[in-house]
């Protein structure tokens, strides 16, 4: 597969891997929850690469759906690349606002974007799916990228999306009217893509019977190439139909039945063949429509929706419809608002769409460029129809609780000066509210400058360790247990305390007090007591804090 090549790109390829955990600091006051969790729905304020981060051990492949809208890189957008990468090549862009006139304004928005692409991909569900809002600047750029973390098989959809029916005068030959949608899948034989309701007018072509809504389909005498009879033989045969519309297919192929019409699948004189085979049409019988002209007998076949679904229609991969258009993304902030306080916000409806195609009733769906809030509001109306979706929202600007957040707090509350009626009464839920802390380095806890509290470092090394996620309700503080792989127990000897961190160790007797088990166990403290031969002898592999993670991670996968 050709590789995009970009200035830096050596240097960020792996930079996800060193970015450091940071602690998810709740602010009870800025969220509609009496106790935070990070299991309620979530806004993040923080850089979105270490929020990413950070919310692996609690939502590591456990995203369904996850839906961005990055800067698109104008050149008039302001943005600056701001990753703390280890390099000084790089440290010279820290800090400087990307503008029209820069010559490497392409290479730092994908430096930008590649590893938080990788960090969305591990987040991901791998029935999951990933929508991406984008356009001309980087719609080339950003589908090499993708294909590149999340695998070119796993390409869904290209879908130009019209957000501006009149088109903007602005744009130099044309007057642009569209935007892009990317669409990819973590892994496309798992995912699954809806389609949309019927509206009521689209319904009238449907009717219903005791086995649910149909309408006529395709005719079952074949069609095609291999539709002659001497092509497939045995699809040759006469099925019967009597005044009342009943069938019978007989074992042999006589002509004649009395009380009965003959038909057979031919074209003016020539003999072609069935679509069905003679136990489908025995077996479906009540899907099989009889069509009379005159003397002439026609079968079709009743074109039904999924088991137990209404009637649907394929999503189109032109998004065209007039709620998309960006207008009613600033129309909505302007009901919420009562002004103006967000510019180019999406439009709710669009979003709605997408996630409705893309999520079960139970989904959690991740923005990691929440902006104006747009992704929150969806997932709270989409759950009004019937629902429990969570969304996890992060954003980096200062306006995270003044505009993303005290969004989703009105909606969920009620406008009261709303002409929707749902959002006047207010869409329910909850939400809380996180920021994101110092990061959890190996220096801080050598210094003791910065100790984090003992279930969040828990959190940190069990999944760093393993690859695994977090369980909070495994934990046993007084024994030290932090959860269990397949080969190994994991254990914790830690406290947020400088004094106490002296003196702990694992000792003798700290390791004959370990619980008994099956398994081998990997113990994390400060330090230990003990010899090999011991370790090898109780089957402990020890971890001396900070973290001489990365070893166990290779050992445990070995």
């Amino acid at each position: 597969m050709p590789r995009l090549s970009f200035k830096g790109k050596v240097f960020v390829e792996n930079h996800h891997l060193a970015v450091p955990f940071h602690e998810l600091l709740p602010e009870r006051d800025k969220g509609l929850n009496e106790r935070a969790s990070l299991h309620d729905n979530l806004i993040v304020h923080g850089d979105n690469l270490a929020a990413l981060k950070s919310l692996l051990p609690t939502y590591h492949s456990k995203v369904k759906c996850i839906y961005i809208d990055p800067p698109y890189n104008t050149g008039k957008e302001g943005w600056a690349y701001s990753d703390k990468v280890n390099s000084p090549f790089m440290q010279d862009w820290l800090g400087h606002v990307v503008d029209r006139d820069d010559l490497t304004r392409h290479d730092k928005w994908l430096c930008m974007m590649l590893p938080r692409l990788k960090l969305l991909c591990e987040l991901l569900r791998e029935d999951g799916v990933i929508f991406v809002s984008i356009d001309d600047n980087e719609v080339h750029h950003l589908r090499c990228l993708m294909a590149e973390v999340f695998g070119e098989e796993n390409f869904i959809a290209c879908l130009p999306t019209v957000m501006n029916r009149k088109g903007n005068n602005d744009e130099f030959g044309f007057s642009g009217t569209h935007e892009y949608t990317l669409c990819w899948a973590k892994d496309i034989s798992q995912a699954e893509i809806g389609e949309f309701p019927l509206a009521d007018e689209e319904l009238e072509d449907w009717k219903e019977d005791e086995f649910g809504y149909w309408k006529q389909g395709a005719n079952l005498k074949a069609t095609g190439i291999n539709a002659p009879r001497n092509k497939r033989p045995n699809l040759f045969f006469p099925v019967f139909v009597d005044e009342n519309d009943n069938l019978f297919i007989s074992e042999t192929n006589h002509r004649d039945l009395p009380g009965y019409i003959s038909v057979f699948p031919v074209s003016g004189n020539d003999e072609m063949s069935w679509r069905w085979s003679k136990e489908k049409f025995r077996q479906d019988a009540h899907d099989v429509i009889i069509s009379r002209l005159g003397n002439s007998i026609s079968l079709y076949k009743k074109q039904r929706p999924k088991a137990g679904d209404l009637p649907s229609r394929k999503p189109k991969s032109l998004l065209e419809e007039p709620a998309y258009s960006s207008g009613n993304g600033t129309a909505m902030m302007k009901s919420i608002f009562g002004e103006k306080v967000f510019d180019y916000p999406k439009p709710t409806k669009l979003i709605m769409d997408l996630l409705s195609l893309a999520t079960n009733e139970d989904s959690i769906v991740l923005d990691s460029f929440a902006g104006s809030g747009t992704t929150a509001q969806a997932v709270l109306a989409l759950n009004r129809g019937g629902g429990s979706r969570r969304f996890i929202l992060i954003e980096c600007e200062d306006y995270a609780d003044s505009i993303t957040a005290e969004r989703v707090r009105r909606v969920i509350n009620g406008v009261p000066t709303a002409k929707d009626n749902d959002l006047r009464e207010g869409l329910g839920g909850t939400f809380s509210y996180f920021k994101l802390g110092l990061p959890m380095c190996q220096e801080s806890l050598l210094d003791g400058s910065h100790l984090p509290e003992w279930e969040k470092l828990a959190s940190y090394i069990f999944f760093t360790a393993t690859g695994q996620e977090f369980d909070p309700a495994a934990i046993n503080r007084a024994t030290g247990f932090i959860g269990s792989t397949q080969s190994h127990d994991v254990f914790l000897f830690y406290e947020p305390d400088v004094n106490k961190l002296k003196s702990l160790a694992l000792s003798l007797h700290v390791a004959r007090a370990l619980p008994e088990g099956q398994k081998r166990k990997l113990v994390f403290a400060p330090t230990k007591y003990l010899d090999t031969e011991f370790l090898h002898e109780y089957r402990i592999d020890f971890q001396q804090l900070p973290f001489q993670i990365y070893k166990a991670i290779e050992r445990l996968e070995s």
